[in-house]
């Protein structure tokens, strides 16, 4: 054993005590950077979804880093670190940044191109282009692949890095190389801007459809905006005189549950909307409050875009044989995730939970299948022709027609 040394020992004591005197707001700052990595450590301990945490001994992660951080990038690469060992692209850490960005999409206002994305098999992946918004005008389609973004390969990037990169200033631009199926690879470049988030339009997908007189017609867009229910009643509102409704949830990548139940309420009468399942086994069955706003007819168009929010209201109306569902089978997110305001300003998005359809069906990784399956090919786009929605409005009348009878 090494001979202990009291005069070395009261050397290092003496530098350590002059380097905290010189900068004591350095040592504080770490131990702040440090207490982060902390806070989210037991935020995904006591909330994630699955207790094993992807099967593994997640004390180890407790104290992991606490010699290695000392600023707030090296407290947020260990959190994306300690994150990504749960292999949910759904749970995430959020940068101050990148927390206030989400929390202005809930208020109905963001800046950037306007493009959902996700993380499948490690590609990044176009949920779906949000209506009037650069990404959409520049034609993104869902699940386009991302390949690069400004020339930087997407190939081991996730979600918060690519969104960090799509994002910027106001009139700057994006090169988002996309990949799409039986179509070359092609560069699309797009101008950022600053998105209002209009959840509801009655305007149809392609200007070119017809809208019987006796059908009224609501996209719905998103369910991130903590307005889509009301902008949604208001909608439906208007078409007090109309047979018949057809809803559209087509590339509609989800947003919060809230909306979802809101809007399932006002076509169901006391029946199950959904039913979720917590990390403990404890399953919490949502119901309609026999408060609701239409009977009427209803078809409700779905691909594989539509996703988490738009699959629990699919799901709700089909299982309760209140609609019928047209298109192409969902995208198939069955979790839900809890937002947490962290230290800082920044945040952590968590899966808490995973939901049941109300006849409790997991559709998660599967999705929802149409009652009624019809494709929307790209020489259907390019001829603006709506073939689903041709179909649905050709079912509503046959279903307007049998109510009358």
């Amino acid at each position: 054993m090494p001979k202990f040394h009291k005069r070395t020992f009261i050397y290092c004591l003496a530098v350590l005590f002059i380097c905290l005197s010189l900068n004591p707001q350095v040592y504080s700052k770490s131990l702040e950077d440090l207490a982060l990595y902390h806070q989210a450590w037991k935020l995904v301990n006591t909330k994630f979804v699955d207790q094993t945490n992807n099967n593994q001994d997640w004390a180890k992660w407790e104290n992991k880093y606490d010699s290695q951080i000392q600023s707030p990038e090296d407290a947020y690469v260990a959190i994306d670190t300690m994150v990504a060992s749960l292999n949910d692209p759904y749970t995430r850490f959020l940068k101050p940044k990148d927390f206030e960005e989400e929390t202005n999409s809930i208020r109905g206002s963001l800046k950037g191109i306007g493009v959902q994305i996700t993380e499948r098999d490690g590609k990044i992946i176009v949920l779906s282009p949000l209506e009037d918004t650069p990404a959409e005008r520049a034609g993104l389609q869902p699940d386009d692949e991302i390949l690069s973004i400004d020339g930087v390969s997407t190939k081991g990037m996730n979600i918060t890095k690519a969104s960090d990169r799509i994002r910027g200033k106001k009139g700057t631009t994006v090169n988002l190389l996309i990949k799409r199926a039986n179509t070359p690879n092609r560069i699309y470049t797009i101008e950022r801007d600053e998105i209002n988030l209009k959840s509801v339009s009655t305007k149809p997908l392609f200007d070119t459809t017809k809208v019987d007189n006796e059908i009224g017609y609501i996209r719905l867009s998103s369910f991130i905006s903590r307005n889509a229910a009301t902008e949604f009643r208001t909608a439906l509102e208007k078409y007090s005189d109309k047979k018949g409704i057809i809803i559209d949830l087509r590339s509609n990548s989800g947003g919060l549950l809230t909306n979802a139940v809101l809007i399932a309420d006002m076509f169901l009468n006391g029946e199950i909307i959904v039913a979720t399942v917590d990390r403990d086994g404890y399953k919490d069955t949502c119901r309609s409050s026999k408060k609701y706003v239409s009977d009427k007819p209803l078809v409700v168009l779905i691909n594989k875009g539509s996703a988490s929010a738009s699959e629990i209201l699919s799901g709700a109306l089909k299982d309760n044989q209140r609609a019928l569902l047209v298109g192409e089978n969902t995208f198939g997110k069955g979790v839900v995730q809890e937002v947490n305001k962290m230290n800082g300003g920044s945040g952590m998005n968590i899966t808490i939970q995973k939901y049941l359809t109300p006849n409790g069906t997991d559709i998660d990784k599967k999705g929802i299948a149409p009652d009624v399956e019809v494709k929307l090919t790209v020489d259907d786009v390019k001829k603006k022709n709506d073939t689903q929605f041709n179909k649905a409005q050709e079912l509503l009348k046959r279903m307007i027609t049998a109510q009358q009878s």
